[in-house]
């Protein structure tokens, strides 16, 4: 297979070459294509000779190369912008301004190695503009996509360095890496928090198979391409834009008070238990009345600053920038910085080469926090106070749990991540139908953390507790030091063919792609470190019990890519890719996969019986079918490591030894994705009103899982990854906005979103169910994933209301129930039918986190010089399991002040919330909630500055705003936010130790000279 790649490359190349001669007669002309109303580069125009058969399209800088008579005339035409038509009257120059026409609509998308116009694209590809993404005072772009996009989920977090969880169209993996694939400027990374957002001219998304089959390995869950900003042919153009605002906690959960706290354990254990008060008046009346959440929590203060410089001649553009981003977070002692700088250049040296080079480097500084204070907070006894004059209650004595700003104030996690990622290009264009291109990209992680925890004493003079004694103590402090290397490159070699032949338009791309990966670890732990950060280094501390552990990684991967787009007339399309992809994650029987992809289009608007008729613009119908895979696993999962250093003793004397103690796969292979997608892309009225309707169904096939085998075997963990589980992904998208200008002074848009998915494991072989969910006690594992099921289902016990007197008990399955104690529905036994005994058997499939219904609803208005924009997001169908809630670990833990208030006493009868309890209860659907919410995610309100007034300043533009991130959530769930982040798709949406969603209100300004 490379072989004939390579040799057909070889062929293609020399024949062009040589065939570039025919044109030494004609002029080459150069030029750049701008839009009117902003002057930005367009992307994907068409450009023919007008009465001949040549053409060809801007590229995405906007910028073209066509090879014409002297005294040709060239047709500009653009979807939704007015055709032109120039003379090149022996220019060899032309810059090129279009004016839109009723509909100014973004209609050029990127789709991996180049870029399609909308019109002709035949898989499922969606864009969110680069102004709508920086607009929202959040880290991660992909948090602004949120609600953009039908049948994308995005969960975010109130963490300041949080990555949000993405998942395109449904979970796609079991085991394998469940995130999309993020491209920026041609690198291949999974992680985009070192980009500035401001810096982005667009996000697009490739859904289906067609569209992500060119990325082959790594598009099973999905691809976001991220381009970045280029400067722009005139003069210098300086922006600066900026926000400052503040964030506080959007919900917190109301905690039972001191009087409430006592009430409810002394009537569990009065009338329950031993019959003696576990929470005295004297503490209640002498001791404080804490609210923990307000505690640990703080108003955190947020800014944000971006300058850059861009701009350049017809021989060089370059764009400068740089940006430093604040968060201090919303947890005490949390602090998140991060600074960037951008170079993105591009030298026109001859007519035919061009070199270009994309440089980013970022620099942040966190100090984290241990999320597990905030589930310390949640069981914290109220009647304990947080800190008095420098001294901290004592809550181990109370209900032996920790205090949580103790916790927070005594430890000091510092990250420090230094990374330089940059593109390095030559495009070459030896004739003006063939572009050969080669991009070399790396990728440079350079991370090291601190993690250092101060001694402090709980009895004796130096003690930090008011009350002295307890469990919560740290005898030495310690210092745990890491340092991390992560090398990356990509180089992509590529020849893209690109002609017009009359009515037939022909882009042909092949290339060469290879990657490489390598990875160093390196960590120490010492105790006794002198507290000075100065001194926080490893040589400070004590060898005793000192431990060091050095860890590494690499891989490398090399593909074979071709994609043909050919369109007859702009009626009838056809996009056929094929993929071959070798990776050194999979041994060498199964080291390389094939990925091939076609889809069809056919514009139905374009036809002759649809020219007499204007209230129908667009009209496409596409289908596609597509084969992708993920090759996201441990490199070392189908050969044995040894673990060495292992003591053993032979005749009294203490040896080191190796273990092989786990058993490999050896057969191990990829997890691949087929998907069909059928879809529709209509607009009416000019297409003021567009949209999208999608239907797709994705099978995945010998996804990764880890089975349960023998612990005679051999293997440590009893656990065995093979390729053994099959499920699939199907529903149905659709989308719609409209977009209208009233008069002069006032123009709005709206649209909205709506996607449905049903996730189901179809083939677990083996039968051998996946049980996760760990809650702890007895509460035991709550997701299960089997066939028939959403992957990470509840199992659990389906609870039915309360019992209320002891006949009710009699004629139940819960003999030694008590009245006010929850009722269990008897669903199974042994043999599969109810047997009047709740046990293991009576556990039932209640639903999943994973979302039914995703949806989002945006807008904008502009009045003059003012402007509002509002995006909004909700998902409903998913289940939250309130971990936090169930997890009892003691019997003195706090409680929400909704179970105190609720539950069932024999004066006081009810049906939802049991009776005054100590003991943690089973695992049942009383602590399953619907997951549904609906969000204002942002509200922007700005006013522009009249030109008029700005000019004797010499200030091109300015404008201020405000706005607020996350204003409103409306949802049924009780517990701190219905966003669960998790990393693994068997045991999502359970809500344990999380950091609240924030809410954020900002001012700001965009100013332009």
């Amino acid at each position: 297979m490379r072989k004939l790649f390579t040799s057909l490359a070889a062929c293609v190349l020399t024949v062009l070459l040589l065939t570039g001669e025919v044109f030494s007669q004609n002029i080459v002309v150069r030029g750049r294509v701008t839009d009117a109303a902003n002057g930005e580069t367009l992307i994907g125009v068409s450009i023919k000779v007008k009465g001949g058969t040549q053409g060809t399209s801007t590229d995405a800088n906007g910028a073209f190369t066509i090879n014409v008579a002297p005294t040709a005339t060239l047709v500009f035409t653009y979807i939704g912008f007015e055709p032109v038509e120039v003379p090149v009257n022996n220019q060899t120059n032309l810059n090129v301004v279009m004016k839109t026409s009723a509909s100014a609509l973004e209609e050029v998308v990127v789709v991996g190695y180049g870029t399609q116009r909308k019109s002709d694209v035949t898989g499922s590809v969606a864009r969110v503009k680069g102004a709508d993404i920086a607009s929202q005072p959040v880290l991660a772009a992909t948090q602004a996509i949120q609600g953009r996009v039908a049948g994308v989920q995005i969960i975010s977090s109130g963490d300041p360095n949080a990555l949000p969880t993405v998942r395109i169209r449904g979970t796609g993996t079991m085991k394998g890496g469940a995130n999309p694939l993020y491209v920026v400027d041609g690198i291949i990374t999974e992680d985009i928090r070192n980009i500035n957002n401001a810096d982005i001219v667009s996000m697009d998304i490739l859904k289906d198979a067609s569209a992500t089959a060119i990325y082959g390995m790594r598009a099973a869950n999905g691809v976001l391409l991220i381009t970045t900003k280029k400067g722009k042919t005139g003069k210098m153009v300086i922006s600066y834009d900026a926000h400052t605002g503040v964030k506080e906690a959007a919900n917190l959960v109301d905690m039972a008070g001191p009087a409430q706290y006592a009430g409810y354990l002394n009537e569990a254990n009065i009338y329950y238990g031993s019959g003696d008060e576990l929470i005295t008046a004297d503490q209640i009346t002498n001791g404080a009345n804490t609210d923990w959440y307000d505690a640990i929590l703080k108003k955190g203060f947020q800014q944000n600053h971006n300058l850059s410089l861009s701009g350049g001649s017809e021989d060089l553009t370059y764009f400068f920038s740089a940006g430093y981003l604040s968060d201090a977070g919303i947890i005490e002692t949390n602090n998140f910085n991060r600074f960037t700088l951008r170079s993105n250049n591009e030298y026109n040296a001859t007519k035919w080469l061009k070199l270009s080079s994309l440089i980013s480097f970022s620099r942040l500084n966190n100090r984290g926090v241990d999320l597990g204070a905030f589930n310390v907070a949640y069981r914290a006894a109220p009647y304990i106070p947080a800190k008095v004059d420098g001294l901290y209650g004592n809550t181990s004595l109370s209900n032996n749990v920790g205090n949580p700003l103790l916790s927070l104030e005594k430890t000091d996690n510092r990250t420090l991540g230094n990374r330089l990622q940059g593109s390095f290009a030559i495009d070459v264009k030896p004739v003006s139908w063939l572009s050969l291109r080669s991009s070399f990209g790396v990728d440079l992680d350079f991370l090291r953390s601190t993690n250092y925890g101060y001694q402090f004493d709980n009895v004796g003079p130096n003690s930090v507790f008011i009350t002295q004694g307890g469990n919560q103590l740290r005898d030495k402090s310690d210092l745990t030091a890491i340092s991390n290397n992560a090398t990356k490159w990509v180089w992509d070699n590529t020849a893209t063919f690109n002609k017009i032949f009359d009515k037939h338009s022909v882009n042909f791309l092949v290339g060469v792609t290879s990657e490489y990966y390598r990875f160093n670890g390196l960590e120490g732990k010492r105790v006794n470190v002198p507290a000075d950060p100065d001194q926080w280094y490893l040589g400070a501390g004590s060898t005793t019990g000192a431990t060091n552990n050095n860890t590494g990684d690499k891989w490398a991967r090399n593909s074979y890519i071709s994609r043909l787009n050919y369109a007859y007339d702009n009626r009838y399309l056809l996009t056929a890719t094929f993929r071959a992809d070798g990776t050194s994650r999979f041994p060498s029987a199964n080291r390389w996969g094939y990925f091939p992809s076609v889809g069809l289009g056919w514009n139905i608007a374009e036809e002759d019986f649809m020219k007499g008729q204007k209230t129908l613009t667009t009209f496409k119908i596409r289908g596609s079918w597509g084969k992708v895979g993920n090759d996201q696993i441990n490199t070392n999962v189908y050969f044995p490591i040894a673990e060495i250093n292992l003591p053993y003793f032979y005749e009294g004397v203490e040896y080191s030894g190796i273990a092989f103690n786990q058993l490999p796969d050896r057969n191990v292979k990829w997890e691949t994705t087929e998907e069909f997608d059928l879809g529709l892309d209509y607009g009416f009225i000019d297409n003021r009103l567009t949209g999208e309707i999608d239907y797709y169904h994705k099978k995945t096939t010998d996804a990764l899982i880890d089975i349960r085998i023998p612990a005679i075997l051999g293997d440590a963990d009893a656990l065995y990854t093979t390729n053994a589980a099959t499920f699939t992904n199907k529903g149905l998208e659709f989308g719609i906005h409209w977009t209208d200008k009233i008069n002069d002074n006032w123009s709005y848009n709206i649209g909205g979103n709506v996607a449905y998915n049903k996730n189901e494991i179809t083939g677990l072989n083996g039968g051998q169910a996946l049980v996760e969910g760990n809650i702890g006690g007895n509460q035991g594992n709550v997701t299960r994933s089997d066939n028939g099921q959403p992957i990470g289902s509840f199992y659990i016990y389906e609870a039915d209301g309360i019992f209320q007197n002891a006949e009710e008990i009699a004629a139940s399955a819960q003999k030694d129930a008590r009245p006010g104690d929850l009722i269990y529905k008897d669903l199974g036994g042994p043999d599969g039918t109810p047997d009047g005994v709740i046990n293991e058997f009576d556990r039932t499939y209640v639903g999943s986190y994973q979302p039914k219904y995703t949806f989002g609803i945006n807008g904008s208005l502009t009045y003059k010089s003012f402007d509002l924009s509002i995006n909004t997001y909700g998902t409903a169908g998913g289940k939250i399991y309130n971990g936090k809630k169930a997890s009892r670990l003691d019997q003195r833990d706090n409680l929400e002040a909704a179970v105190v208030k609720n539950r069932w006493t024999p004066d006081r009868p009810g049906n939802t919330d049991p009776r005054a309890n100590l003991a943690q209860l089973p695992a049942s659907t009383y602590f399953l909630e619907k997951g549904d919410f609906f969000r204002i995610n942002n509200l922007t309100i700005g006013y522009a500055i009249p030109k008029e007034k700005l000019s004797r300043f010499f200030i091109e533009r300015l404008r201020v705003f405000v706005a607020a991130q996350n204003l409103a959530t409306i949802t049924g769930y009780s517990g701190f936010t219905p966003e669960i982040i998790s990393g693994n798709p068997l045991n999502a949406g359970i809500e344990s130790n999380i950091y609240p969603t924030t809410r954020t209100f900002t001012f700001g300004v965009n100013i332009g000279l």
